[in-house]
């Protein structure tokens, strides 16, 4: 990453402010000097510099209140999608419209809204660039889509609104499908790709989107409101993404190949009957190239991350086979789905007999 053109805003909100993205923004801030203004349905600890707000995303009072003298905003609260699909559009879209409607009322002077590829639902085209039309797939991307829509009808009424869309990002805390690759890595079985496992899927380290949050924060106006791509520079395919946690754990166990079409038909069965955490659109991800150009951020922010597809997944292993007790123990008092729990893997979980 380049050197910032600017000093970061003095006082900064975070929404999400417990979870993966918004706990390690808040960590940084921090460490920055920044005071931050940390929002979440859940009780963020305290902190020298830091001002918790508990409350729900949708509540304008509540999020007027935590954005009121701010000088900058980083939305980064969202849903899951293994959420209920009313759940998710009411939490990315509702809770989108009440951070901008919040922002525009205290006259905050910049906000971040974290967004994602998956607007992109599943496109043929890759390196899928910026300017690729949103086509969703399913309620998850829908939402985050419309809520993108909301975002462009502030920043048309001047609002100053970088948009970032971020791959999946690995790091510290996340866990989703990563949790059982991790699991069975450590109990010393192979592990299944569909297919031959030669697609290319992009990937984020954590630390790479904080770099560019703290980026589009620091870059001049002209700069920072646009939309940008960020994921990881260099990466492989799945199967060499997977053997590396393979290789890592040091049981000798290999990536396996799995008859792609026949793993479909029997995943999307368990996904309709609720036995199993694998989702259609992560799916069908996994059969195809997924990765999008990162030159606008290169060229127009400066921003280069410093991972590899690699370098992150290795990296979250290791803070799993530190942490894993204390996960289990702090996503069971959550209070309800997070991106750091574990994935229950039903059905899947009895799949690992035969590896």
């Amino acid at each position: 990453m380049t050197d910032a053109s600017t000093s970061l805003p003095g006082r900064v909100a975070v929404t999400g402010a417990a979870g993966v993205l918004g706990g390690h923004l808040v960590r940084r801030l921090l460490a920055e000097g920044c005071e931050v203004r940390a929002f979440d349905r859940r009780p963020v600890p305290a902190a020298p510099g830091l001002l918790p707000f508990t409350g729900d995303i949708r509540d304008r009072r509540a999020v007027t209140e935590a954005l009121d003298g701010a000088d900058a905003v980083v939305h980064c609260a969202s849903a899951l999608p293994s959420y209920p699909a009313a759940d998710i559009r009411s939490i990315v879209v509702e809770g989108t419209t009440a951070v901008l409607e919040a922002a525009h009322a205290t006259a905050v002077p910049r906000v971040v809204h974290i967004s994602s590829t998956a607007v992109y639902g599943l496109p043929k085209l890759v390196p899928t660039p910026e300017e690729h039309p949103h086509a969703p797939v399913d309620a998850y991307s829908a939402a985050k889509a419309e809520a993108e829509t909301v975002a462009e009808r502030f920043r048309a009424q001047g609002m100053r609104l970088p948009v970032l869309r971020p791959k999946t990002f690995l790091g510290p805390g996340r866990m989703g499908l990563f949790d059982m690759l991790f699991q069975w890595a450590e109990e010393g079985r192979h592990f299944p790709v569909l297919g031959r496992g030669d697609v290319r899927i992009q990937m984020l380290a954590l630390e790479d989107l904080g770099d560019a949050v703290l980026t589009v924060l620091r870059a001049p106006d002209e700069v920072a409101c646009d939309t940008y791509n960020v994921g990881a520079a260099e990466f492989g395919t799945l199967r060499e993404d997977f053997q590396a946690v393979l290789d890592a754990a040091g049981h000798g166990r290999r990536v396996v190949s799995v008859p792609g079409r026949p793993a479909v038909a029997v995943l999307r069965a368990l996904e309709r009957t609720r036995l199993s955490p694998v989702y259609g659109r992560l799916l069908h991800k996994l059969l195809a190239d997924s990765y999008v150009s990162v030159d606008k951020a290169r060229e127009r922010l400066g921003f280069s991350p410093q991972f590899s597809n690699r370098d992150a997944i290795l990296r979250t292993y290791d803070w799993w086979r530190g942490q894993r007790t204390t996960a289990a123990a702090s996503a069971s008092a959550s209070g309800g789905p997070t991106s750091t729990d574990p994935w229950r893997q039903g059905a899947l979980g009895l799949v690992k007999a035969f590896f």
